[in-house]
């Protein structure tokens, strides 16, 4: 395939059995899988991948990046694992206030707790980005970031996605986990850059995708340091502190990762500006988008979809140089399951 056979493997998610979680691919098979992109089918996208990580890594290649230069992004939702039929920490969310409901009477009469508690989708669109956030800021505050992580980590392990009765965690595409070690094991280092809460994505990244906490990057609400009975203690507040989507993705790039990114991936319009800034830099650059077309092992959506809206973002993929890969075209296999 044309790919650097020094195949460098470090695979912290052996773990994971042990704790239950399945995983797409396991520590032996990430080398193997490393090697050629096997739930890919033959094509462009495919091609475009190969050949452009056998430039930059390849010794006397006039585009050879030194290995702490190789850094390749990954939006999560839609790119990573099932976006639809709503984002998966949404869902999260929604289970969380009706958990929550018995100690807030109130939220019977106030939207959009309202239109949560009676399953209205349409009263909840209503509400709109607002609603959204005011859900997320009331069912994620008040806790610890370790009493948050065991809450999402006990959701996870029972939660099923409504059409394929599977765990979300098992919900990933199997073809871009073989992506992440086929990078890794060509000395990227990956990242995950995503619009959805960096506490809720840092418990189960590592388990699932085989990337570290201190690896991913996303929104956050603010967190307030005292010290509860002489206990160091952190709360987490209901308060925005920042949304890492859209513009805001190149801005926590360069904060928390410190270097303009080699490689990115992502499905929507909220993730154009981080490709825009990905491939507007020198040297060999890589842009991917992931274009939803297959209603019959998964989804088919992208101008007009409610969730990874991918409108903008496809029409200046050709203009800046982006591959465009469709999971109904490029995709040999969606999941580790049959849907």
């Amino acid at each position: 395939m044309g790919v650097d056979r020094r195949i460098v493997v470090a695979c912290g998610a052996a773990s994971a059995w042990a704790l239950g979680w399945l995983l797409p691919v396991t520590c032996a098979q990430e080398a193997k899988a490393g090697m050629g992109l096997p739930s890919w089918n033959e094509g462009p996208a495919k091609k475009a991948i190969l050949d452009f990580v056998s430039r930059v890594t390849r010794a006397g290649s006039t585009d050879f990046l030194p290995v702490a230069e190789r850094i390749a992004i990954f939006d999560n939702d839609g790119t990573l694992w099932c976006e639809q039929p709503m984002y998966i920490q949404l869902a999260f969310a929604l289970d969380r206030v009706k958990a929550l409901a018995g100690e807030h009477p109130e939220w019977k009469d106030r939207e959009p707790f309202r239109s949560a508690l009676a399953g209205d989708s349409k009263g909840l669109a209503v509400t709109g980005e607002r609603g959204l956030v005011e859900l997320l800021m009331a069912t994620h505050a008040g806790t610890t970031p370790d009493q948050f992580a065991r809450v999402v980590e006990e959701w996870l392990a029972t939660a099923r996605h409504p059409r394929f009765h599977q765990r979300y965690t098992e919900c990933v595409y199997q073809p871009m986990v073989e992506l992440l070690a086929l990078l890794r094991a060509n000395g990227f280092k990956t990242f995950i850059v995503s619009g959805g809460g960096v506490e809720f994505m840092r418990v189960f990244a590592d388990k699932v995708y085989g990337v570290p906490p201190e690896q991913v990057i996303g929104s956050t609400i603010k967190t307030l340091y005292e010290e509860r009975e002489g206990v160091p203690t952190l709360i987490r507040l209901p308060e925005i502190d920042f949304i890492d989507d859209k513009a805001g993705k190149p801005v926590a790039i360069q904060k928390f990762i410190g270097r303009r990114p080699t490689m990115a991936f992502g499905n929507s319009d909220g993730d154009l500006e981080m490709l825009a800034w990905t491939t507007a830099g020198t040297g060999p650059r890589f842009g991917m988008l992931l274009r939803h077309t297959d209603a019959g092992r998964e989804y088919a959506y992208d101008r007009a979809s409610s969730f990874g809206k991918l409108d903008r973002a496809l029409d200046e993929a050709p203009k800046r140089g982006w591959v465009v890969a469709e999971t109904g075209r490029d995709f040999r296999k969606v999941f580790h399951f049959d849907p």
